[in-house]
């Protein structure tokens, strides 16, 4: 599944962990939004790493699933071109 990921998180120490556990799981796009491609199985313990780190006070995570058709429609002007998750095998 593909999802992106964006965070706004009160303090810097919890704001980092949740950045590197993030950096784990996908590719980070922008100051506080990342792209993931998981497994049912990646997202609930990327949700649950998450999920144990943030105050639900002050804290928010959210989660947006694409299909694979609004997926393939993203466009994207000027950054770094995204990485090839493709893996060859000879």
């Amino acid at each position: 599944m593909n999802v992106v990921v964006s965070y706004d998180i009160s303090e810097d120490k919890r704001r980092t962990k949740i950045h590197n556990i993030l950096k784990s799981y996908g590719q980070w796009v922008q100051y506080s939004i990342f792209e993931c491609e998981l497994t049912d199985t990646e997202y609930a313990k990327l949700r649950s790493r998450l999920n144990k780190l943030i105050n639900s006070d002050t804290d928010s995570i959210r989660f947006y699933f694409l299909c694979a058709c609004c997926h393939g429609k993203i466009e994207r002007i000027g950054g770094q071109q995204p990485r090839d998750h493709t893996v060859f095998f000879a």
